[in-house]
């Protein structure tokens, strides 16, 4: 590791900590009705959107009107995405004249970003259209992360209210979500990005001189290249700021046109964790008791910040079979050194660590460099932090009510080590929310291993490893693990742009998302039912060091028990073999 590595991460974390209570309290405030410094700007179109949606703001529903409501709007942009990706070579805005998209991979796709998966079997700018990318992906990328926080914001009123048969209205958070969190942080992103050179245009693709010609293998002489254009920049900062993570260009965030300074990067990465680290100050502001809001926060960074240095660590310190071939690694003024496979010089290791591990702490996704030429280490900290259900800061909203869901199961384990009934925040922990907690837990972890075990002995699936032996394990892994915690990053070694994991994959995503949503509703509303208990000297304190302790302690335990045996067939492996015969 370097010192100046170790800075940059340090820099990052400090900078993210700093914003979480100015931006947490002000989503705390908005969704409490409250009047903030963009009411009278946002306010009157806020109420423009109830009067001709017909809404009343007043109403509130029970969790099952709740979950039914966030399910239908998540199943109208499912249509509407796959609809415009079959009909867009009949539709304006395509000035490539690209043609349909297949029936699998629109399904996949549309699937993906309903999902807030985003993950991506496609090459962006040779299959989608600006009006697919801009109608289809980019709104769905506003809506499904306005599901996610409009879900947590839901529990949260199950903790806070008392003997109440309702838990909000779903229009009213998710408008809310929308139109006063997500629109004004996008647009001054989108304009930030814009200034450092993202692409935001409806031009058509131009052709460009080659310096040097290029003679390829059938002795052909390529003397131009195309280079894609787009409304870029207005996608690129609600991917980020929404973790959804869905690359306008293939390459996705290693892009020039998506990603193309030190300043862009630095801006990508903070949106990645932004709003679901903001979102535990909103979370202890709005349950009257800050302290709990920074403890989970704490939780989340106890376990982030080691995993990140390991990263970083794994790869600076490079391939061990280069040394017997004599190759310098060391880090110096004229090379960063360790293991630069698949990364781009212009961000170097500690910027493409950084970003890998970002983006699967939160279900984000995006990429600055490429997974799959990580070292087996470094490598399998972005895939663990998947598989540890994406609760370590996770999706917008999705995060935080998956960690609360671990603060459950940890509170009920204190409570059967001490002989209690279990509180938490003032609510009794009883037998139906430990069963809707559990489901939450383990239906990722199915998703993930019963898909992968199906995978490796398929031969549709296996016909699209391109690495034998662990690491190809490793690329099946990941990418069940990715789809089932709703992620969206890919060893991309794997062809995954087949009907096999376009339904598989498609299938474990939408399980993940859905699956687990709906319980948390069921939570939200027998918690919301209850009476408030009082606080006695038996009470466990869930603000102290000790449950951070016992938090992250129940979220490695579940995360390790789970998934080692398969880490232990994939990146473990394939790590003492890389060290063993060199």
């Amino acid at each position: 590791m370097t010192g100046q590595g170790l800075l940059q991460l340090a820099l990052y974390v400090v900078v993210l900590v700093a914003l979480v209570k100015p931006l947490g309290a002000y989503m705390a405030a908005v969704f409490r009705g409250e009047r903030t410094f963009l009411s009278p700007l946002l306010g009157p179109v806020e109420r423009l959107i109830y009067r001709i949606s017909g809404v009343d703001p007043a109403h509130e529903s029970d969790w099952t009107r709740y979950a039914f409501d966030a399910l239908l709007v998540n199943l109208l942009g499912f249509i509407a995405v796959y609809a415009l990706q079959r009909l867009q070579h009949l539709l304006p805005l395509n000035p490539q004249g690209l043609g349909a998209v297949s029936p699998d991979s629109s399904f996949n796709t549309a699937v993906s970003f309903a999902t807030n998966t985003n993950w991506q079997g496609y090459v962006g700018e040779a299959t989608l259209s600006y009006l697919t990318q801009m109608l289809g992906l980019a709104v769905q990328n506003f809506l499904s992360a306005a599901t996610g926080i409009a879900v947590l914001i839901a529990l949260i009123r199950g903790f806070v209210r008392r003997e109440a048969g309702q838990i909000g209205n779903f229009w009213v958070d998710f408008t809310r979500s929308t139109l006063h969190v997500l629109l004004p942080l996008s647009f001054i992103l989108a304009v930030a990005l814009a200034s450092q050179g993202v692409v935001q245009s409806f031009a058509p693709y131009r052709q460009a001189t080659l310096v040097e010609p290029l003679l390829m293998q059938d002795q052909a002489v390529v003397t131009e290249q195309t280079l894609p254009l787009g409304p870029a920049a207005s996608q690129v900062a609600i991917k980020q700021l929404g973790t959804n993570g869905g690359g306008f260009f293939n390459v996705n965030s290693a892009h020039p046109f998506e990603n193309p300074t030190p300043l862009s990067n630095f801006l990508e990465m903070l949106a990645i964790l932004l709003i679901p680290a903001a979102l535990c100050y909103t979370f202890g502001s709005m349950v009257n008791d800050k302290r709990q809001g920074w403890a989970l926060l704490a939780a989340m960074l106890v376990i982030f910040v080691p995993l990140l240095v390991g990263a970083f660590a794994a790869e600076q310190a490079g391939n061990p079979r280069f040394d017997a071939l004599g190759v310098d690694q060391a880090a110096s003024a004229m090379q960063s050194g360790g293991n630069m496979e698949g990364k781009e010089t212009r961000f170097g290791i500690a910027n493409s660590t950084l970003w890998a591990t970002a983006t699967t702490a939160a279900s984000n996704g995006s990429v600055n460099a490429m997974h799959d030429s990580f070292t087996p280490l470094g490598g399998m900290v972005p895939m663990w932090l998947m598989q540890l259900g994406e609760v370590v800061f996770g999706g917008v909203g999705s995060g935080l009510y998956g960690m609360l869901m671990f603060a459950i199961i940890a509170v009920f384990i204190a409570g059967l080590m001490v002989g209690r009934t279990p509180e938490y925040l003032g609510k009794k922990i009883e037998a139906y929310e430990v069963k809707m907690a559990a489901i939450v837990l383990l239906v990722p972890c199915l998703a993930v291993l019963l898909g992968t075990a199906v995978a490796v002995t398929v031969p549709a699936a296996t016909a699209s490893v391109a690495n034998p032996g662990t690491h190809g394990f490793s690329e099946i892994l990941y990418a069940f693990s990715s789809a089932g915690n709703n992620n969206g990053s890919a060893f991309a070694g794997l062809s995954a742009n087949a009907p096999f994991y376009n339904f598989a994959l498609g299938i474990a995503m939408w399980v993940s998302r859905y699956w687990l949503m709906i319980p948390v509703l069921a939570i939200a509303g027998s918690l919301a039912a209850k009476r408030a208990t009082a606080i006695t000297a038996g009470t466990l304190p869930t603000h102290t060091p000790l449950f951070v302790t016992l938090l992250v302690t129940t979220v490695l335990l579940v995360g390790a028990l789970t998934f080692l045996p398969a880490l232990a067939l994939g990146p473990i492996v394939e790590h003492l073999q890389l060290h063993g015969s060199h």
